[in-house]
């Protein structure tokens, strides 16, 4: 699918001042999550500025009617996206590519139309497959970098990290060997994206030129009024799966008097509806929409993230702190980096249900420690995530971009 919104008219070729026209490219998920909000969220912060904004969509419910042989050849290069692409580039000659997320249908084959077309690229970074064939640097419910850094990531293979496929491993394990071996990662893209300066060392680490990673969190838009905090509960709000902690979460319920409310859906939501039913502290609300969440939020004592992953920054973070609620979070990766223990929220153990016991009984003890943090959250928010500044740093990385070319 091919969709184009124009609010404003560019000239005909790429320019670093002015109204820009931006083609963003992303590959939807078959269950909507932060990326796709990413992506959108951003279409609409460019058009409100009075850029042009084309659109180039793929959706991961078109796999559905294709053979496992197809899916994995696309996911190395599709010729269709190349050629679509590269038509779209010369009727609308855009000032640049920016791409959301390529995986699988899209394929790096965008990188390489868009060069062809001598258009620069901006690739946004918000997991870590590009070193990770799973995405996560997680493996059995810890963090795994065993790929990081190797030519070939053959453990990915050997332990099924994709999917829990060793076939569906080794067809993301030859997409990444076949495009580092051709230099892809390097050449054909001008500028990635992430969204804190943990992720950006752990690109770098991984054998990525650091010149060519901006550091740009994700933000709320528009900002919304501060929540009161006065409704006595905890709440988780995210996509119930194992690298969310949600085993982490229950076995602290089991222990721990104070409500809690989840919000979302995923693979292990029977879990926590059983979990529910049998444990008057928690309700289970589902999947809700973004004003029904934000109340939620905005009411609780504070937001509970018991990651196992290392995170990107979760737009559930950023979303708490627009309404004031500090965060009990796991003390890991872009978790550790966001949130001041203490002042923003309260760190405890990894994937210690207990220490998570602990740091909400802190929270529940320290009434007064829990009010000023609800006003040094909201701080925090008004200087690093609103929209206005959000669109200051992605306007400085086009103009870096195409100064690139």
């Amino acid at each position: 699918m091919i969709s184009t919104t124009a609010t404003s008219l560019s000239s005909s070729v790429p320019q670093a001042e002015g109204p820009l026209k931006v083609l963003l490219c992303h590959n939807y998920y078959q269950r909507p999550g932060g990326e796709d909000r990413v992506f959108e969220d951003e279409a609409s912060l460019l058009e409100r500025h009075g850029h042009e904004v084309v659109r180039f969509i793929r959706s991961n419910d078109s796999i559905k009617g294709m053979s496992r042989l197809q899916a994995a050849r696309l996911t190395i290069w599709n010729q269709e996206t190349y050629r679509e692409l590269r038509d779209l580039i010369r009727r609308e000659r855009p000032s640049l590519m920016h791409c959301t997320n390529t995986f699988p249908l899209i394929s790096p084959a965008a990188y390489y139309a868009a060069r062809a077309e001598q258009i620069p690229v901006v690739q946004t970074l918000q997991n870590y497959r590009l070193i990770c064939p799973g995405a996560l640097l997680m493996r059995d419910g810890r963090v795994c970098e065993d790929c990081v850094g190797k030519q070939v990531a053959w453990p990915a293979i050997l332990h099924r990290c994709y999917r829990d496929s060793r076939l569906g491993s080794a067809c993301v394990t030859t997409m990444l060997a076949t495009h580092r071996a051709a230099k892809t990662w390097r050449k054909a893209v001008s500028r990635y994206v992430v969204a804190t300066d943990f992720a950006r060392r752990k690109f770098v680490e991984a054998g990525f030129d650091a010149e060519q990673i901006a550091v740009k969190p994700n933000f709320v838009d528009p900002s919304p009024v501060p929540g009161a905090g006065d409704g006595n509960y905890f709440v988780f709000v995210g996509r119930l799966a194992e690298e969310k902690g949600i085993d982490v979460l229950l076995d602290a319920w089991s222990k721990f008097s104070g409500k809690l409310k989840i919000l979302g859906d995923g693979p292990l939501a029977g879990k926590v509806a059983e979990f529910a039913l049998n444990n008057d502290s928690i309700e289970w609300l589902g999947q809700q929409p973004g004003d029904v969440v934000q109340k939620v939020v905005g009411d609780a004592s504070a937001l509970v993230v018991p990651s196992t992953w290392y995170e990107g920054l979760p737009k559930t973070i950023i979303e708490a702190f627009s309404v004031g609620t500090p965060i009990v979070a796991s003390d890991l990766g872009a978790m550790s980096e966001v949130i001041e223990p203490e002042k923003t929220g309260v760190l405890f153990e990894p994937g210690n249900s207990g220490k998570l016991v602990e740091a909400l009984q802190w929270m529940v003890e320290s009434p007064q420690r829990m009010k000023s943090m609800r006003g040094n959250v909201r701080d925090v928010f008004e200087q690093r995530y609103t929209a206005d500044r959000n669109y200051k740093l992605l306007l400085d990385i086009y103009r870096e971009a195409i100064g690139c070319m």
